[in-house]
């Protein structure tokens, strides 16, 4: 006789997940103080590795039917080893003691093939960060796979009660944590434990060559804090059916607003131009400007890595360097690059903490709502979608497919699709009008909308 296998209930998956992050969380410093010590027995001058868990559920809701359950869990191991000035890198799955062994020999083997880089090696050891408050990244919620069914289909459900909203391409909700440590031969470690949550909703309304694909999305690291699983439905729902019987424009020059949703893209292009990878290679249109104005005098933009339970907040960036308060901007005047050690070693300069990137970027915002920001455009272009990668760091020149709104009077008049917004990051940082309070708060740069003085718009 067969023996039936019995299955693991929701509220044992649920338990065997948060008993996994505990053990991640016991057994990973042990995991890179071991890598360390082997790559020190085995010849590295000094070493640095990364390791990390996660996990993941994932549910996809289409046409008010579950399409897709899905269960992810990854761990890694990146080493980086040092003979004097040579490295060599490694990234592994396996962290198996004889995985990590063979992973130790192979980062040595590349080291000895690779040139002598003077400017190689660890942050300085007196820069590691040493105590730092709880960054409050972590809220685990006891979740069973029926608790994301439900929101999805609750979400996708509202979004598709309007009759013209004529198909779905579905309603996604996700429940992540992540465990993840860095160590180095300096005796640094540092460990971060985070939670992730989010939910998404795709519509499409209209017929044939008039359907219009649109969006809506949140994402949290507390459950609980979440938008409405309606109410992301029926944002989604709303946008969707905005951008039906678009219009075409004809080629001009008129003031353009880029939305919330989309204008963190200018400020990230400015923090692309300001990286250290970007200037010590000679590939932004941004090197040799400090202490130039490139924005007009209200505009300051900065990063705060320590805001509690912020979407990147780190008390260490990822060569284990103290974060700190970084302004990029003041007052129009570009203050200060965001570099890594080995990029500030590259220009002559200091880290500023930025391995890895700036955290919790915001911009300053001159007060106005989205009608305010519209008002005082007057007649021109409100950007709600931006397609292509049309960027040429070099030279700043800015050339994206787009879709949105036409404006008069400030007034939102017919939806527009099929141009080309294009123009100079140079002169469009230059040309910033205003900066709205409508902040969107999901992403690491947190900007409302911006109004640019004009920019070209190619249309049919």
């Amino acid at each position: 006789m067969s023996q039936q296998t019995s299955q693991p209930t929701p509220q044992q998956v649920s338990q065997q997940y948060s008993e996994q992050m505990s053990a991640w969380s016991r057994q990973l410093p042990s995991c890179a103080q071991h890598v360390l010590e082997e790559a020190r027995a085995k010849g590295a001058t000094s070493a640095e590795v990364s390791v990390s868990g996660s996990r993941g559920l994932s549910v996809n809701a289409r046409l008010g039917e579950v399409e897709t359950v899905e269960f992810n869990q990854d761990q890694s191991v990146s080493l980086t080893v040092y003979r004097g000035q040579k490295k060599g890198h490694v990234s592994v799955t396996d962290l198996t003691e004889s995985a990590l062994s063979n992973a130790v020999d192979m980062a040595l083997a590349f080291a000895n093939h690779t040139a002598e880089d003077e400017f190689a090696g660890l942050a300085d050891a007196e820069l590691m960060a040493k105590d730092w408050q709880d960054p409050q990244l972590y809220y685990h919620a006891e979740l069973e796979v029926d608790d994301l069914v439900t929101r999805a289909l609750t979400c996708e459900a509202a979004g598709r009660k309007d009759e013209r909203i004529s198909n779905s391409d579905g309603a996604s909700v996700y429940a992540g944590e992540r465990c993840a440590i860095y160590a180095n031969s300096h005796g640094f470690i540092g460990q971060l434990s985070g939670t992730s949550y989010s939910a998404s909703c795709v519509l499409i309304a209209g017929q044939g060559d008039q359907m219009q694909r649109d969006y809506w999305y949140d994402s949290q690291r507390q459950w609980g804090l979440l938008q409405d699983a309606q109410q992301i439905g029926a944002k989604a729902a709303e946008r969707t059916l905005s951008r039906l019987n678009p219009q075409k424009l004809s080629t001009q020059k008129v003031p353009v607003v880029f939305a919330a949703e989309i204008a963190a893209s200018l400020v990230g292009h400015l923090l692309g131009g300001i990286s250290g990878g970007s200037l010590y290679r000679n590939a932004s249109f941004l090197k040799d400007r400090l202490g130039e104005q490139i924005f007009p005098d209200f505009v300051s933009i900065a990063e705060q890595p320590h805001i509690a339970g912020g979407v990147s907040s780190s008390p260490f960036d990822r060569e284990g360097v103290a974060t700190r308060d970084n302004v990029f901007v003041q007052d129009g005047i570009l203050s200060r690059y965001m570099l890594g050690s080995y990029s500030a070693r590259k220009l002559g300069l200091e880290t500023t903490a930025n391995a890895g990137g700036a955290r919790n970027v915001s911009i300053t915002s001159t007060g106005e709502d989205l009608a305010g920001i519209l008002a005082k455009m007057g007649t021109g272009l409100l950007v709600t979608e931006l397609m292509g990668q049309g960027l040429n760091m070099v030279t700043g020149d800015y050339s994206r497919g787009a879709a949105g709104f036409w404006v008069e009077n400030g007034v939102i008049q017919y939806p527009v699709h099929e141009i080309t917004v294009a123009g100079n990051l140079n002169e469009m940082f230059k040309q910033i009008l205003a900066v709205g309070r409508d902040v969107d708060t999901r992403g690491n740069i947190q900007t409302g909308s911006i109004l640019i003085e004009q920019m070209t718009v190619a249309g049919a």
